[in-house]
């Protein structure tokens, strides 16, 4: 992890506009320096029209699907870039509270978040914020002005991990979509009836991407603690004595097999999945995310 950014992970800073502003510039700068310049979140391209291959044209602009159905050149012509809105979803139950080597999942989420909405700015997308939980659902609904930004961050820095996952009427909201969106979705995917799967599930639409960025510590995969532990449900408060030796091994394969139909279940209904462990650095994982979307773009 960059160490400028590692230095900043912290709640003096993350509890503040200009911090967290200054963490989501120092990535999203990084992004943009050398060959990584046109890379986006949420701007997309609508095709123009074809026209005939000419001497002299460059030949990656060759469309061989066309030329194998007609055995003829065409050149794509110039895409049209279209803007669309990015809705930003956070899962802010108490689970997300959890904390490996000085660093929660909330903060990973709200840097993770930061930088994305500072790049959707960028690129003149619309953007809005929502955070969830059984207390409450902070909104910024989608705009696109010179104070959203700010507006946005504001709010972030205000969610705090509590209570468990929203299952009331006030979630029906979240579901109102106009037009073209990127619904991206940061959560530890923890809850006890799947009414996170549940909510993923109605999120997409045929118009729309949904983005699962799902957080993850490494110690917390792995039962990687030695010895006999009480541990404690963050949402339930619930207490279990557990001697990690003898359960370690039957938690590792439930795990395992807990991400893979995650995955599966996604893959499935067409949802982008993406597996982030807390000792990722944010900057790489974000930066692998936008080049596989770029690649996949072409």
């Amino acid at each position: 992890m960059d160490a400028r950014i590692k230095e900043l992970l912290n709640p003096s800073v993350l509890h503040t506009v200009s911090g967290l502003e200054l963490v989501a510039r120092i990535i999203v700068e990084g992004f943009m320096s050398g060959s990584n310049k046109s890379q986006s979140v949420g701007a997309g391209q609508e095709f123009s029209q074809y026209r005939n291959y000419q001497p002299g044209d460059d030949l990656r602009q060759l469309d061989w699907k066309m030329f194998a159905r007609t055995e003829r050149y065409y050149i794509k012509e110039a895409e049209i870039e279209t803007n669309i809105t990015v809705k930003f979803m956070l899962d802010a139950s108490h689970s997300m509270a959890y904390t490996e080597d000085g660093v929660s999942k909330m903060q990973y989420a709200k840097v993770m978040i930061a930088a994305l909405a500072y790049l959707a700015r960028k690129q003149r997308d619309t953007f809005g914020l929502f955070a969830v939980n059984d207390q409450q659902i902070k909104s910024v609904l989608p705009r696109f002005e010179q104070q959203q930004f700010l507006r946005f961050l504001t709010e972030l820095i205000k969610v705090k991990s509590e209570g468990s996952w929203q299952k009331g009427g006030s979630i029906e909201q979240l579901f109102d979509h106009h037009g073209k969106e990127m619904i991206i979705f940061v959560t530890d995917l923890y809850d006890e009836t799947k009414d996170i799967h549940r909510f993923i599930s109605r999120l997409k639409t045929s118009r729309n991407e949904v983005i699962v960025f799902h957080l993850l510590g490494k110690t917390e995969s792995t039962f990687g603690y030695q010895g006999s532990f009480t541990f404690e449900d963050l949402e339930t408060r619930t207490r279990t004595k557990v001697d990690t030796y003898s359960e370690q091994k039957a938690y590792k394969q439930r795990m395992q097999e807990w991400l893979e139909e995650s995955r599966a279940w996604m893959l499935e209904k067409q949802i982008n999945y993406n597996l982030v462990y807390l000792d990722q650095p944010v900057e790489l994982v974000l930066q692998n995310f936008l080049t596989v979307r770029k690649r996949l773009a072409r």
